[in-house]
């Protein structure tokens, strides 16, 4: 796919976000899919696979929220298989605690899926509203 091409297929799968709907993105990703946290959070360091990310990373996230997350893209660059999202999420936890916290993700695409994405946000943030996932086998 071109750049053109990736840009447009993830502010696709960004205006689904906006709109609470997490579904294309999950669907983009491919079965050996890394994310990346950066940070020194209890939430940082890389999940590997489809399937560990559903099951480490985003079940006892969401698990946090009363109703799914908007995550809403204000800037969308892509500069070969790789795609630059800013973005803003808004949800309320389960204690009643606003989290809108502010994210950069970098993308790498290849073959219409999304391959490896790092996060960049406000990890203070994190630390202060949400629990921390289950440890690490």
């Amino acid at each position: 796919m071109t750049p053109a091409q990736n840009k447009a297929f993830v502010q696709s799968i960004m205006e689904a976000r906006a709109r609470r709907d997490n579904a294309p993105f999950l669907a983009a990703m491919a079965d050996d899919f890394v994310w990346r946290i950066i940070g020194s959070t209890a939430w940082s360091g890389e999940y590997v696979g489809k399937a560990e990310i559903r099951e480490r990373l985003l079940k006892p996230l969401y698990a946090q929220f009363t109703a799914p997350s908007s995550i809403t893209a204000s800037r969308i660059l892509a500069d070969g298989d790789h795609v630059v999202v800013e973005c803003r999420g808004d949800a309320t936890t389960t204690s009643g605690e606003r989290y809108a916290n502010t994210y950069c993700f970098v993308m790498r695409m290849t073959d219409g899926r999304l391959r490896e994405m790092t996060e960049y946000m406000d990890t203070a943030l994190a630390e202060r509203v949400l629990k921390p996932p289950p440890a690490r086998p």
